[in-house]
């Protein structure tokens, strides 16, 4: 018999409208990324906060108290971070438990496992994808990741999920790309089918 998952709350906040998904939404952050974003605007959260391991049932019993805004907003609980998908299966095991008329959204890099991209096309309905920068050498100075491994993550979603469930996120980020790099990041995704994006400048700050 498998062990139910946990999640490793950092944090979660109540009320957001129109940042993370349709409607009212709590952003529930988790502990754990596999990148390391130069202006991580959550840096000092995964570094300092402490960690609570919590049930389904127990996430479940702390953001129902909103089910009235969700309902009514088609809102719902946001996962982030950190990675939210390296959470998947918890994900799932709580998409079980809440109203079917909540939603799921996940905040992603993509740098995960493929395989968990399969398990959380699932369970999420919408997925907002921080690509950071189409280009590799771009991506890996300021994430230290690869940025293949986003772009092929990216593309099988396109086909697991369709354009409509996923908006990226485009940012010019101070130091490292230009509106230029922004504009060509913009282009190529374009060309790979997304259809859907948050364009933005980063405020940068100092922890």
């Amino acid at each position: 018999m498998t062990d139910e998952p946990v999640f490793p709350l950092l944090n979660y906040t109540r009320l957001r409208m129109g940042i993370d998904g349709s409607g009212v939404t709590t952003l529930v952050a988790g502990a754990g990324c596999p990148l390391h974003c130069r202006w991580c605007i959550n840096k000092k959260l995964l570094r300092e906060a402490p960690v609570r391991s919590m049930t389904a049932e127990e996430l479940f019993d702390l953001v129902k108290v909103d089910d009235l805004y969700f309902r009514a907003t088609c809102g719902g609980v946001t996962f982030g971070g950190g990675e939210s998908l390296l959470h998947t299966d918890f994900i799932t095991y709580f998409k079980k438990l809440i109203p079917a008329d909540w939603r799921i959204t996940a905040e992603t890099s993509l740098a995960v496992p493929h395989e968990l991209l399969l398990s959380a096309a699932k369970c999420v309905d919408m997925f907002i994808v921080d690509c950071k920068d189409m280009e590799p050498e771009i991506y890996h100075r300021y994430t230290g990741g690869d940025a293949a491994l986003m772009t092929e993550n990216l593309l099988s979603l396109l086909e697991l999920a369709g354009p409509e469930r996923i908006l990226v996120r485009v940012p010019k980020i101070p130091d490292f790309n230009t509106e230029a790099d922004m504009n060509r990041s913009l282009e190529k995704l374009r060309d790979m089918g997304v259809k859907c994006f948050d364009v933005f400048d980063y405020v940068v700050r100092e922890d």
